[in-house]
């Protein structure tokens, strides 16, 4: 009798705690505006997105998505805010490449668990790196490029945005894939990177496809190949770097949305059908497609796949090639 008076009160527990999930997630986001949190200062590409959505999202849900920026530290500060974050709802963020798949391979110690930690919602979109060289450097093509190197020992050198950015990892992957040889020079940033290239100072350099695009469209720089498994909507004509002579050779910046961990089923699933929804609308897609990415918008677990597979490909990488900034 005892036991099956406990076994009542066990079930009603649980019928409560999941009515109390799914009234949460029925009345959200009823109750309080929600931060849309970006690891980066105003103005860039994550930026831009996660203030493109929130507009949308306000409308479409009927409650305030405020942006809030909270830069510095490689994104740690931001991705730790969240990570403590109460899985409500009314707290999200704008993940991103370095944040949430880099920073795992380069620090030994961080304030989060770029798995555990967080919730996926969906991956919005990826954007390829380029790789671009002088006009008068005498290649064309990947195939060109890595013939070179080969004839060219120790002589082949790569801008990065600085060591364990993005572009440095690629390179190093890329060296790694190809079996060529290459000097990784890191700047402070793309910007000294692409002005030492375009004076023939370093050989080549990897920036995003929308930052290098004036170097492009200005003949400052020439593009060989872009680093994504596809071509870029962007740049159509430019090759991959698989196409190439790398096969499976694949590098892409990109962003999406996640929450704390434990963020209902429910929530995660509403956020999802509406990103994407936002996705589709063509005044999103072009504003996105000019800032060089490719449109995703996948399901909460395509996205959490992906993040898995990003966060040992990049570990890997900085593994055998002793990329540590700790």
């Amino acid at each position: 009798m005892k036991a099956r008076s406990l076994l009542r009160a066990a079930g009603l527990c649980v019928a409560s705690l999941a009515f109390s999930a799914a009234a949460l997630a029925q009345a959200w986001p009823a109750k309080q505006p929600v931060r849309f949190v970006v690891p980066y200062p105003p103005g860039g590409a994550s930026d831009v997105t996660a203030r493109l959505l929130s507009v949308k999202l306000t409308e479409a849900l009927g409650q305030a998505f405020v942006v809030e920026n909270r830069p510095g530290a490689n994104g740690l500060i931001a991705l730790e805010y969240v990570a403590k974050s109460a899985p409500d709802g009314y707290t999200i963020l704008m993940a991103n490449l370095g944040p949430n798949a880099i920073n795992p391979a380069v620090y030994r110690k961080l304030p989060y668990d770029a798995i555990k930690d967080f919730t996926p919602i969906t991956l919005t979109s990826v954007v390829p790196l380029v790789v671009l060289v002088q006009p008068s450097m005498p290649v064309n093509s990947m195939k060109e490029l890595i013939a070179y190197a080969k004839a060219h020992p120790d002589k082949l050198t790569y801008a990065s945005a600085g060591n364990g950015s993005a572009n440095h990892l690629a390179g190093e992957m890329m060296k790694s894939m190809a079996g060529f040889k290459m000097v990784h020079v890191p700047y402070k940033g793309d910007a000294p990177g692409l002005q030492d290239t375009i004076a023939g100072n370093v050989s080549v350099i990897f920036p995003t496809v929308i930052g290098g695009m004036s170097q492009i469209k200005s003949g400052l720089l020439k593009p060989i190949a872009v680093t994504g498994a596809k071509r870029s909507s962007a740049l159509g004509s430019v090759p991959t770097v698989a196409e190439g002579g790398i096969p499976n050779f694949e590098a892409n910046s990109w962003g999406g949305v996640m929450g704390p961990a434990n963020l209902p089923p429910e929530i995660v699933a509403r956020l999802n059908t509406e990103i994407v929804k936002i996705l589709k609308q063509p005044e999103t897609a072009a504003k996105l497609t000019s800032m060089g990415a490719d449109i995703v918008g996948s399901t909460p677990e395509e996205f959490a796949s992906y993040l898995k597979n990003e966060v040992a490909k990049w570990g890997k990488v900085a593994h055998e090639n002793n990329i540590t900034l700790d």
